[in-house]
């Protein structure tokens, strides 16, 4: 029956029979910019109308940044521990599995090592999505682990960083790698061997502290919260206004702390770039 010939009021399709829009069809930017999933992918998940990164993580990262996505992953099977026996709202064991099993990870951090732009590359990359991107014991020697490879094999090694710092549930073995890190980057200093770090958002607290701002060259994406604590823990601590932008990768460069920012677009491109300066190598 047409539209317009009904005199039964208040018709309605049964709820069996609605048909829902399939979920991750479409992608919303914060500035409210509505983006196609599958357009979105194909500009490096970037809104194409606001230039909004959207978070991503290291399938995402080493889908960009090796040739052809080809890569061997290293020390994959490590996971972490609960040698304290934490426990808040949830016990600290049961939140590895449940992280584990929605997202596929067996921690905050991949590496792996692959070609890009023909060249050797080590990538460490954080995930931001297994327990916040948080740094325990096995982020940190799966960085460690990270360097020696490149150590041994003369590779550059570029870390990502995408976290919301130290692992509170593991405590001071968190905080110990901080220093872990730091040194295992002080001997690939010492062996002349680039290290390019990139921030991306957010990288705060023990990660910013750490591994995160010792780059040979220190990068950021646009718009990334990069900072040890929070704005809001500043405000409150200082008791004064802070300025526009503070702890943006733009407020970061304007004052010293970044070498540059660079569109996720041209990510591979400048990375290679400044790695073909460092090794003086003909720029590809």
């Amino acid at each position: 029956m047409a539209w317009f010939k009904r005199t039964q009021k208040g018709i309605q399709t049964p709820t069996e029979d609605k048909k829902d829009v399939p979920k991750g069809l479409w992608y919303k930017s914060p500035t409210g910019k509505i983006v196609d999933a599958e357009q979105l992918e194909k500009n490096f998940y970037v809104s194409p109308e606001d230039g909004y990164h959207v978070r991503i993580g290291s399938t995402e990262y080493f889908k960009i940044l090796f040739d052809d996505n080809k890569f061997r992953e290293l020390d994959k099977d490590i996971s972490s521990k609960d040698p304290l026996n934490f426990e808040d709202t949830t016990k600290y064991s049961d939140r590895l599995i449940a992280a584990q099993k929605k997202t596929g990870l067996t921690d905050a951090v991949r590496t792996a090592v692959g070609k890009s732009k023909g060249k050797d590359l080590v990538i460490a990359c954080m995930d931001f999505k297994f327990i916040g991107g948080s740094m325990g014991s096995v982020v940190g020697e799966k960085i460690a682990r990270a360097a020696d490879y490149s150590l041994k094999n003369n590779i550059p090694l570029l870390i990502i960083s995408k976290s919301g710092g130290a692992r509170m549930m593991e405590a001071a073995l968190s905080l110990m790698q901080l220093a872990k890190t730091s040194a295992k980057l002080g001997q690939l200093d010492d062996a002349k061997i680039p290290y390019i770090s990139l921030s991306t958002d957010p990288t705060t607290g023990g990660t910013t502290a750490s591994f995160a701002m010792l780059g040979d060259i220190n990068i950021a994406e646009p718009g990334a919260l990069i900072g040890f604590a929070g704005p809001r823990v500043v405000k409150d601590t200082t008791g004064q206004d802070l300025p526009k932008d503070f702890q943006t990768s733009e407020f970061l460069k304007e004052h010293g702390f970044l070498d540059f920012i660079t569109p996720r677009s041209e990510l591979k491109d400048k990375i290679n770039h400044y790695l073909d300066l460092i090794l003086n190598q003909p720029i590809r």
